[in-house]
């Protein structure tokens, strides 16, 4: 068994405050510390220990409140004037100030940024004075205060002393100073950093919110552990307070451990498929001359040969709410029709199939992580085994996260998993990342199957600049509709998150998946 070595908590009194380390696990790392470079979930939730946004959501009412803006007002339809909170300190004790926040802004949108989805609409940023910055946009934005809630800031001077103008570029093996250190203006101090070993954090003494803060936490220790048997006997044996991601076979027992409790909640990401619709012939498939899944009906019998009831029910153990839609329910935009799935349905997959010339089957290229969403790779293996029934035969390989989502966006996979959550509950966020035609501007920056439609285009930079509510909402589902009727992907479920940790730990859900670390005690 993997060996998990953690610190001990500390016995010693720190300004004050009883120190308390945290201690906590999940299975995989995050791919760097360079806060605008790889849009990754699990990093954004860990980034925001160490880096703050201008806004952030409250974790109890999920509505955006002020965090270094302490106001926002919209001076006209293209205008949002911020007013920054003064006496803000970097860690290294330079002031926070509205040039740092105007080039944080302009760092997210650099080519190399994996941000677009949270700068899309964005047309400059402006210094109006030291405390004050005005963001135009090129038409109305009505979720441009959710957007920024996932923009970090970083200092600036720092950045331009240590060669991290530019962010590092997710799909190559170049690194700047600001991979693997940091220097923000939050809660927590990065103090070591090993990737996919430790990761330690240290209280910052200096934060300006301090005084407002639930927490009594002074470290951080967080270990990644892909082994899932490796994490419970970890937290089972007192070696760590908290699992992000509990496997869902021991949840029962967990449950009914004096020691231990579980928080469940609904996630607001969705499970899926993309597929290559670009490449004129797939890599390592044994059809030539010709790519199958550019043809629908190929598609759309992938879809119907998967078992999802059975999959949410035996390989996800209930964590898995199946959908026919890429956005789970809370997102603004969904309906019960577009959230209906094909039905699973053997026989029309293999007519499907005959249909389009494959009534043999095919071989074809098939790419899962192994350590990112609940038992990714056994979804993957049922999968396997349904297509096999319809005569697909998927190659299936896995791999960590730290090198999946790179080769992804490198376009190296015929059939890949995604899982996507949507920090804005917006259904434009994945609309702009998965479903818009790859181009300019990071128009399709996660459409890595490279799928496009005219009409779909058209449908998104159209609600983009609507400013009536009740048409924008209608267009957002008018692009659901079409994304289902072209099966643009294929749809698995919505994650339902459960989080295992000691007793003594009280921490708040979150439908996004992370930890507020203002929030967590350790009694």
């Amino acid at each position: 068994m993997q060996a998990v070595v953690l610190g001990a908590a500390l016995a010693v009194t720190t300004g004050g405050l009883q120190a308390k380390t945290f201690k906590w696990t999940s299975a995989s790392d995050i791919p760097t510390w360079d806060i605008h470079s790889q849009n990754n979930a699990l990093a954004n939730g860990i980034h925001a220990s160490v880096y703050e946004s201008l806004v952030y959501y409250n974790s109890r009412t999920f509505k955006p409140e002020p965090l270094l803006a302490t106001g926002w007002n919209q001076v006209s339809p293209t205008q949002l004037r911020l007013t920054l909170r003064t006496g803000v300190k970097f860690h290294d004790g330079s002031d926070f100030t509205a040039d740092d926040a105007v080039f944080s802004l302009q760092r997210a949108m650099a080519p190399t940024s994996n941000f677009t989805p949270y700068i899309q609409g964005i047309d400059r940023i402006v210094k109006v004075n030291n405390n004050t910055i005005d963001i135009f946009t090129k038409g109305p934005n009505p979720v441009l205060v959710n957007q920024l809630t996932e923009l970090r800031m970083m200092s600036k001077a720092w950045a331009e002393k240590n060669n991290s103008v530019a962010p590092k570029d997710i799909k190559t093996q170049d690194e700047n100073f600001a991979h693997r250190n940091a220097m923000g203006t939050g809660p927590f101090v990065l103090k070591e950093w090993s990737q996919d070993q430790k990761m330690v954090l240290a209280r910052n003494p200096n934060w300006w919110g301090k005084g407002g803060a639930e927490t009594n936490v002074t470290e951080i220790v967080y270990t990644p552990v892909k082994a899932t048997a490796t994490r419970m006997a970890a937290l089972l044996s007192g070696e760590v307070d908290f699992v992000l991601d509990p496997s869902p076979q021991d949840l029962p027992r967990l449950r009914q451990d004096g020691n231990l409790k579980v928080m469940d909640g609904v996630e607001n990401r969705t499970i899926f498929f993309g597929m290559d619709q670009h490449r004129d012939e797939l890599v390592g498939s044994n059809v030539k001359g010709k790519n199958p899944l550019k043809d629908v009906r190929v598609r759309k019998a992938l879809y119907q040969a998967i078992d999802m009831n059975a999959i949410a029910r035996v390989t996800l153990r209930g964590l898995g709410q199946p959908t026919g839609a890429i956005i789970a329910p809370q997102v603004t935009g969904w309906t019960e029709g577009v959230h209906k799935r094909y039905p699973f349905d053997v026989a029309a997959a293999q007519q499907l199939l005959a249909d389009a010339g494959y009534k043999d089957g095919f071989e074809v290229d098939f790419a899962c992580p192994n350590n990112r969403y609940i038992n990714d790779e056994a979804i993957c293996q049922a999968v396997t085994a349904m297509w096999a029934r319809v005569g697909v035969k998927a190659k299936l390989r896995t791999l960590p996260l730290s090198t999946y989502f790179p080769m992804i966006q490198r376009y190296e996979a015929s059939i890949y998993m995604l899982g996507w959550g949507v920090p804005t509950f917006d259904a434009m966020y994945s609309l702009q990342s998965l479903v818009r035609s790859v181009g300019q501007g990071g128009d399709g920056n996660y459409n890595v199957g490279r799928y496009s439609n005219p009409k779909m285009d058209q449908i998104i930079d159209r609600a983009k600049v609507e400013t009536d509510l009740l048409i924008r909402n209608r267009l957002l589902t008018e692009a659901l509709e079409l994304s289902n009727t072209d099966v643009s992907h294929l749809p698995l479920h919505n994650q339902i998150i459960p989080w295992a940790m000691k007793k003594n730990i009280n921490v708040v859900h979150r439908a996004d998946n992370r930890l507020d670390w203002r929030l967590i005690t350790v009694n």
